[in-house]
């Protein structure tokens, strides 16, 4: 969205950037000139943002999922843009915590939207539906991977460290030796293992593995991994939207790893159901049941990532947790099966369309008062 802004915007723009500590390492190639970070919350909270936005001169907000933020950014004044890449997920147990009178309340179009969300999307004023916000490659993919032997995967862990997360370790403890052993065992040689994951923790996994992989580790910028997608024959990745929809946008033959929050339990059925194979895995039974979550969200969101978060946490724990792996190795080879069968791997961005990031930009110049382009 910042190239885009740059991009169509009639005058150079200046950018800072309040807390994400998640986001920040992924705006690294993008002109930030300051990074601001806030108290959680208060009249101390208050006051600093106040004075961000008096003392840098801010014109206009941009905010993605972050409500508690756009909601206290209209309050000092400033006109804000909501980016809501999950408008399918909310109940009215949601609603307090969503900005729903921001300036503009820009909406991703989803394939689907469930009965328990359309309250409260029917309830914003300023709603603006928009296309999948993703990023173009820097390079042109390959010809198509289906048919051609499996032999360079990109394996995608995603942020991991979610606020309220407090051992963001299991989830790659249990995930990351069962991707390994099934990756070996399907063929694969060439594996590009990437995620928000300290260097450390990284090592550790490649130098552990006795398969016959060879294992390229580490955190790769938003430009790096697109390259990296366009030059793989697979992708195996946490379920994140963005990513799925990264990928489908290539053409990329993509399963879906276990989730690790409530949206990838509806992102991973989305590129399911779009696709029409079963690239979707799941955890075992007696992990985590994916209906008990979406019945525990009638109550919020907050209360589905507890059980998520607590059932990973006791698998990792588990004096049995190789049989976890092992189960989830059986699941993820089974799935991975699946990648080499004709399909259209770009499905799910075709559904909702990729031209999201232009039309957000456009709603944040014609909030500050410039006219966006004509085009």
């Amino acid at each position: 969205m910042l190239s885009a802004l740059c991009e169509r915007s009639p005058v150079p723009l200046r950018f800072v950037g309040l807390g994400s500590g998640l986001g920040r390492p992924l705006l690294t190639e993008h002109p930030v000139e300051r990074w601001y970070d806030l108290p959680e919350s208060g009249p101390a909270a208050r006051a600093a943002l106040e004075e961000v936005v008096r003392s840098q001169g801010v014109e206009v907000a941009l905010v993605v999922l972050d409500g508690p933020v756009a909601a206290a950014l209209e309050a000092a004044g400033v006109p804000t843009v909501f980016v809501d890449s999950l408008p399918f997920l909310w109940t009215e147990g949601d609603r307090p915590s969503l900005p729903l009178d921001a300036t503009v309340y820009c909406a991703q179009r989803s394939p689907e939207l469930p009965p328990e969300c359309q309250g409260i999307l029917a309830s914003i004023p300023r709603l603006r539906w928009v296309e999948a916000i993703v990023g173009t490659p820097p390079v042109p993919r390959a010809g198509g991977s289906t048919g051609r032997p499996c032999r360079k995967v990109v394996v995608s862990l995603g942020g991991l460290r979610a606020p309220r997360l407090a051992d963001w370790t299991s989830y790659p403890r249990l995930v990351v030796p069962a991707v390994l052993e099934a990756l070996a065992a399907h063929g694969v040689r060439d594996v590009r293992l990437t995620g928000n994951l300290s260097a450390g923790l990284l090592a550790d996994f490649v130098g552990r593995s006795p398969l016959p992989l060879r294992v390229t580790a580490g955190a790769l910028p938003h430009a790096a991994f697109l390259a990296e997608l366009a030059g793989c024959d697979a992708l195996l990745t946490s379920p994140g939207l963005t990513t799925l929809l990264e990928a489908g946008s290539l053409g990329v033959p993509t399963l879906c790893l276990p989730p690790q929050n409530l949206s990838q339990i509806f992102n991973a059925r989305f590129q399911r159901q779009a696709v029409g194979a079963d690239v979707q895995v799941t955890w075992p039974a007696d992990v985590l049941r994916e209906d008990d979550v979406l019945a525990m969200r009638a109550k919020g969101e907050d209360h589905a990532l507890e059980l998520i978060y607590e059932a990973i946490g006791r698998a990792a724990a588990r004096a049995d947790a190789e049989r976890v792996v092992a189960a989830l190795s059986d699941r993820i080879l089974a799935a991975l099966r699946h990648t080499a069968e004709p399909a259209d791997w770009g499905a799910l961005a075709t559904a909702v369309g990729t031209g999201g990031a232009a039309q957000v930009a456009d709603a944040v110049l014609a909030a500050a008062g410039q006219s966006p382009p004509s085009s």
